[in-house]
């Protein structure tokens, strides 16, 4: 859990160029720039699509490593390419209102995302298997909830996953400067904090580590 408080911020802070590429589209929540999250943030309200009867889940704490992910296994709005997720403590997640109409979208997914049945959001994924490296945290988005505050977006990650959702090939350098222009290095897996996590993980496992 020690990675969590290892924030970090993505591109260039320094002044550039008018952005070039704004007509590309990434998800709304960062299409039109990156709020800053705030460091005394503690957490909020997250609620489903459902125009009634929506599916409430409370998260007690700040998110950390807000990121867009290209992969297809994410939930993600209508029209967008990306999804936008983060993580937090599986111990500051409560399901708060209409539990039952929660189901797990693939149960033998390393992350077993449970979803709306009605309106098909994802309200939180949670790994169970106790030896993967990031059991004990669980991955929510925080466009569902109304609050501000929450950790800003800083990376993007399995950028290539999204040709597999259908986006035409031609279009990656686009979107890769698009990524860039907003602040979100692109990579075609993780980002390189969490990458190191993953393998310090597999190192204190197989003994190559102490």
């Amino acid at each position: 859990m020690g990675f969590l408080s290892n924030l970090f911020g993505g591109g260039d802070s320094s002044a550039s160029a008018a952005p070039q590429y704004t007509h590309i589209k990434i998800h709304p929540s960062v299409d039109n720039g990156i709020p800053a999250g705030s460091a005394n943030f503690a957490g909020g309200t997250l609620k489903c699509k459902c125009s009634s009867n929506p599916v409430v889940v409370e998260v007690s704490a700040q998110t950390a490593h807000n990121h867009v992910c290209g992969c297809t296994k994410c939930w993600k709005p209508a029209g967008a390419v990306f999804s936008q997720i983060a993580v937090v403590g599986r111990d500051n997640v409560t399901v708060t209102e209409n539990a039952d109409k929660l189901a797990i979208v693939d149960e033998a997914a390393a992350i077993q995302r449970h979803a709306c049945k009605d309106c098909g959001v994802h309200m939180y994924g949670r790994i169970e298997n106790t030896g993967h490296p990031f059991h004990g945290l669980d991955f929510v988005h925080t466009e569902l909830s109304s609050a501000s505050g929450w950790s800003a977006p800083e990376f993007a990650a399995f950028v290539s996953s999204i040709i597999e959702s259908g986006v035409a090939p031609e279009r990656m350098g686009d979107i890769r400067a698009r990524l860039k222009e907003l602040g979100l290095e692109p990579y075609d897996c993780l980002s390189p904090p969490l990458m190191d996590a993953i393998a310090t993980h597999v190192a204190k496992t197989s003994g190559a580590l102490k």
